[in-house]
């Protein structure tokens, strides 16, 4: 791990300290996903450096990047880049965000004794994982772009990719948001119900 780095413990007892209420999607999605909201509260994982290394750890980056401040900042503002160009894909400022991100590195392909090889290369290796994050937005736009998606849920500031089968998922989470927004339904309805009578 790189000097400066602000946790110390073994990268499983990092991953297992995650608390957001959405994980597991894909890379640059999940830089997005580390500002939440939970009962009305503002919430945001990379507030620090031991955030940091939870979000690192949960990626298999915290021993290849380090939780140094230098990573954190790159990552900040991946995050940033990332943020505007989801929100207005067609802002010029936005793209050029996001390339000034892509511009600190590269796939380096070499043939191994077993075949070709990738390996991401970066001018610093503080901007690894803030590239590659960058670089898997990428991936997502040039397979499926329009499942890129913010939850339906005004209150909720979480982003999702839809690999449902029919690409209608609307919601973070059927247990978090699309709950709370069955529920609110059902009380409109009832309400509406109640006055009628």
């Amino acid at each position: 791990m790189g000097a400066g780095a602000g946790y110390t413990g073994p990268p499983s007892r990092a991953a297992d300290a995650d608390p957001r209420p959405l994980q597991g999607e894909p890379l640059s999605l999940d830089l997005l996903n580390t500002r939440w909201i939970d009962g009305g509260t503002r919430h945001d994982l990379l507030d620090g450096l031991d955030g940091f290394a939870v979000w690192l750890a949960g990626h298999g980056l915290l021993e290849r990047t380090g939780a140094t401040p230098a990573a954190l900042a790159a990552a900040l503002g991946a995050r940033e880049a990332l943020e505007a160009v989801v929100a207005d894909p067609g802002d010029d400022r936005a793209r050029d965000g996001l390339n000034a991100v892509l511009a600190r590195g590269r796939v380096l392909r070499t043939l191994g004794p077993e075949g070709p090889v990738e390996r991401a290369e970066t001018d610093d290796p503080a901007w690894l994982a803030a590239w590659l994050a960058a670089d898997d937005y990428l991936r997502l736009v040039r397979t499926a772009p329009d499942r890129i998606r913010a939850c339906a849920n005004d209150e909720c500031v979480l982003h999702f990719y839809d690999v449902s089968r029919n690409g209608t998922r609307r919601w973070c989470s059927m247990s978090g948001c699309g709950n709370r927004a069955k529920a609110s339904r059902h009380y409109a309805r009832t309400r509406h119900r109640e006055g009628r009578e």
